[in-house]
């Protein structure tokens, strides 16, 4: 029989480890060497390319312009955007929490 899997299944001890060690990184520099450590650079460029989408995405270009200025393609830029609009809320709350520290 198949295991049916549920959209908590990737709260796995490993990852909830993984974000206890990003809660405990205290500078920018340690976070810097942390994640270099951690990722390949194609995964940190990944996640840079996927935060630049968030931001310019909130700032409500379109999704072509996106493209151009990140390089992303328009279905990662759509995927991106239905996590922003629909997903835990990770990203928006990061954006307020900038925003507000501005």
């Amino acid at each position: 029989m198949a295991t049916v899997m549920t959209d908590d299944d990737w709260k796995s001890p490993n990852i909830r480890a993984l974000i206890d060690a990003l809660l405990r990184l205290d500078t920018p520099l340690e976070a810097e060497h942390f994640l270099r450590d951690l990722c390949t650079l194609g995964e940190l460029r990944d996640m840079a390319q996927r935060w630049a989408v968030v931001r310019l995405l909130d700032q409500g270009l379109h999704y072509a312009e996106i493209s151009t200025l990140t390089g992303a393609s328009t279905a990662t830029i759509t995927r991106i955007a239905s996590w922003l609009r629909h997903g835990e809320g990770g990203y928006r709350a990061m954006l307020d929490k900038l925003a507000a520290s501005r």
